[in-house]
């Protein structure tokens, strides 16, 4: 399994400018272009509620906030980067910079959430993927920096 394969480049946004948690989700709630606003204010409260049992915030300045939502068809995911970083409650008590969204159903046949929720876990505990993230100049070099620690020696994947 490969995280490049589930992020639509759309799905992307390397300048995230929210200053608090609420604000961080909905902009990756937006970069999921769901276009229907009712169901996008669900999955916001769906994450602030998520995040009430406890920080999605990882550490290393990763956070996975993950929910899964009835008016889902299928998986989603997003990835957002924050310049500065902001306070999101992590494990190691750093600021977040790096956001993982991942929204699904509530039941799916592929049984794909917790693999890709797992992946993004274990790609957060290489040392290098901060900085790799954090120096991804665009969405293509993001995705190879992705696809390059994802299991994919060359970083190629197909992106869209």
């Amino acid at each position: 399994m490969r995280l490049v394969d589930f992020l639509d480049p759309a799905a992307i946004g390397l300048d995230l400018r929210g200053a608090t948690p609420e604000a961080v989700r909905a902009e990756l709630v937006a970069l999921l272009r769901i276009g229907d606003q009712a169901h996008e204010e669900r999955l916001r409260r769906l994450l602030a509620r998520r995040e009430q049992l406890g920080s999605t915030g990882i550490g290393r300045g990763i956070a996975i906030p993950h929910c899964r939502s009835l008016g889902m068809a299928r998986l989603h995911l997003a990835f957002g980067r924050h310049r500065t970083g902001i306070d999101y409650a992590a494990i190691d008590g750093r600021p977040v910079r790096f956001f993982f969204l991942i929204v699904a159903p509530p039941v799916e046949v592929a049984n794909q959430y917790l693999p890709v929720l797992g992946r993004i876990a274990s790609l957060a505990r290489d040392r290098e993927i901060p900085r790799r993230l954090a120096h991804a100049r665009t969405v293509e070099e993001l995705l190879y920096a992705l696809g390059s620690r994802d299991g994919d020696p060359h970083g190629d994947h197909a992106a869209g």
